[in-house]
């Protein structure tokens, strides 16, 4: 980033030609448009790194919430599933209630 600053006389402002007023004037929207795009490129990086760093914690606070997976899987007991000739569960659907629609208050 450039840190030189060119700080001219007010009398040599005062008294330069037009040509030399143009010229330093686009020389300092020159530097001005210069100093933005920097700082365009520092803002976006800046996003970018936050966004990383957010990240990483999401994923380092999801892990410690997450339970622990087991280290032998082998050991754990498998469920045992129904075979066909095993007693199977009926399950019969809720019949809904019913209900009178609502009232509505009337005009008067």
């Amino acid at each position: 980033m450039a840190s030189h600053r060119i700080s001219p006389a007010w009398e040599f402002l005062h008294r330069a030609s037009l040509p030399s007023l143009e010229s330093f004037e686009l020389s300092r929207l020159n530097h001005s448009a210069n100093l933005r795009k920097e700082v365009a490129a520092l803002l976006e990086q800046w996003i970018a790194e936050t966004a990383e760093a957010l990240v990483a914690r999401w994923i380092r606070e999801d892990r410690r919430l997450a339970p622990e997976p087991p280290q032998h899987a082998d050991i754990l007991p498998q469920p045992e599933l129904p075979s066909s000739s095993s007693q199977q569960i009926a399950f019969e659907p809720r019949k809904a209630e019913r209900r009178s629609p609502p009232r509505r208050a009337r005009a008067v």
